[in-house]
């Protein structure tokens, strides 16, 4: 395997292309895009409206499939997986942070946090509520566990909602413009976890329009028109 400095990388994407079919024709949202990422990095994916992030970060999460090219993530080949397969690897390999947050309304903060290791059965059902709790106090709201996410501030909630993507402990964390619905103040401290998330081994992929992440991240990839137009 491709090996970044001497590591093996998180995510290797070798020369992606992904065309759809559409009333109008043929679109092409990535062009031949190679990337490769390594363990406790923190990239930035930016680029314009229609550059072709979202679809980047559908071919590295397993969410969409590449007409061509090839999709390597945590040592596994995700082009290559079959749909049941890809949802088990995604649940542990693959933490993912939405704009909206997306937090259950009905359940607890904890609750929503130990969501993903019931599903994939990652700690036995003793340590699960310790784990959150855990989590909590990471991100720094360890005393909101027992809320509603309702009884949350924005920034509240979305640290909440990274709790949750770090609940089983995946090599990788993706987070869609976390930013985006947050208060300056807020997203400044938000990215600040991000890096904080990078430096102890997790590799954070976060696609953003916003220049305030510069400060906080390790690497800059741009997009335009579905091509990698730089990598810094």
């Amino acid at each position: 395997m491709f090996r970044l400095g001497g590591r093996v990388p998180i995510i290797d994407v070798r020369e992606v292309t992904k065309t759809y079919d559409t009333p109008q024709g043929p679109f092409t949202a990535l062009r031949a895009v190679s990337l490769q990422t390594g363990p406790g990095e923190f990239l930035a994916v930016v680029g314009r409206s229609g550059s072709g992030k979202s679809t980047l970060i559908n071919m590295i999460t397993g969410i969409d499939r590449p007409t061509s090219g090839e999709v390597h993530v945590a040592g596994a080949a995700v082009h290559e997986l079959d749909q049941r397969t890809l949802a088990a690897w995604r649940g542990r390999n693959v933490g993912v942070v939405f704009q909206f947050f997306q937090l259950l309304p009905t359940l607890t903060v904890a609750e929503n946090i130990m969501l993903p290791m019931d599903f994939c059965d990652t700690f036995p059902r003793a340590e699960r509520r310790p784990r959150a709790q855990a989590l909590l106090e990471r991100v720094g709201i360890a005393e909101q566990a027992d809320k509603l996410p309702s009884a949350l501030s924005g920034g509240q909630q979305q640290r909440a909602a990274i709790a949750r993507a770090l609940a089983n402990d995946p090599p990788l964390l993706v987070a869609d413009e976390p930013t985006g619905n947050l208060d300056s103040d807020t997203a400044v401290d938000v990215l600040k976890l991000f890096a904080a998330i990078a430096t102890a081994g997790t590799t954070v992929v976060m696609v953003t329009h916003g220049s305030d992440a510069a400060p906080y991240i390790t690497s800059t990839v741009e997009l335009a028109d579905g091509a990698v137009s730089a990598h810094v």
